[in-house]
């Protein structure tokens, strides 16, 4: 039985402001922007070269009910985190320095503009 996470919700109080961050400062995809309704606002993002995607939005059930910011340590796991620290704090976004741990597995750390935190993971080839 395969069991596949494709989609993660990330609970933000300004979805344009979300969504403009995510795609431009961050460089995930805008996969979809839609308003269903008058109440209703699907926003899908996906970071490049990823399965798996985040939602934001409204009116989105128990989704939209959950608090912006709330969320901690969505790990992207990337091939250099040098080259992707320097590029995000590129496009003005802050980044924490590069730790480094026993075995080279390197993280480093940024907030949306809600306080949803995401990590940064280099794994070394072989681990």
């Amino acid at each position: 039985m395969d069991m596949k996470l494709e989609l993660v919700p990330v609970p933000v109080a300004d979805v344009d402001r979300a969504r403009d961050f995510y795609a431009q400062k961050i460089g995930f995809n805008l996969d979809h922007d839609v308003q269903t309704s008058d109440t209703m606002r699907v926003v899908q993002l996906t970071p490049p070269g990823s399965a798996c995607s985040i939602v934001i939005g409204t009116g989105l059930g128990p989704i939209s009910e959950m608090t912006p910011g709330s969320v901690k340590g969505l790990h992207l796991v990337v091939k250099d985190i040098r080259e992707t620290h320097a590029l995000l704090t590129g496009r003005g976004v802050e980044v924490t320095d590069v730790i480094e741990y026993p075995g080279g597995i390197k993280f480093a750390y940024f907030n949306d503009p809600d306080g949803n935190m995401w990590a940064l993971q280099e794994i070394p080839p072989g681990r």
